[in-house]
């Protein structure tokens, strides 16, 4: 039976000690907003360039990718306006809603796409466990 408290004393300090390195490395909202825009900027290159059109000529699709990566300063500002973040202090959740027509104003925005995520960030990480197409 003195088993019993030693394993209960034990269970209680790791449980402990796990919620503090939760604590801990909770990412913040501006360390997210830099995970974000990188994410944005790989899935545009991926799924979006490709399918850029052809206009007078000349493909916008090679210029479509260091567009992306020349305009990552506004792509940040724009995740980080359109990012709610809920602070659990062990983990937090964010929701973001991005549209792609803030980045090109001149163009009717039913034309380009939105994108609806949400995410965990936990021990340092980020997790999607949504993400919409709009």
């Amino acid at each position: 039976m003195k088993g019993l408290p030693i394993i209960a004393v034990v269970g209680g300090v790791a449980l402990v000690g796990v919620g503090v390195a939760m604590a801990v490395s909770n990412p913040t909202q501006a360390v997210y907003e830099d995970y974000a825009t990188q994410q944005m900027i790989s899935y545009g290159q991926e799924n979006i360039c490709p399918k850029a059109p052809t206009f007078l000529g000349n493909s916008l699709q090679g210029q479509c990718s260091s567009l992306l990566n020349s305009h990552q300063p506004e792509i940040k500002q724009i995740i980080s306006q359109s990012t709610q973040r809920q602070n659990y202090i062990l983990f937090s959740l964010y929701q973001t809603d991005f549209s792609i027509s803030t980045l090109v104003p001149f163009l009717p925005a039913n034309v380009l796409p939105s994108y609806h995520f949400q995410a965990v960030g936990v021990f340092g990480n980020f997790y999607v466990y949504q993400s919409q197409k709009r």
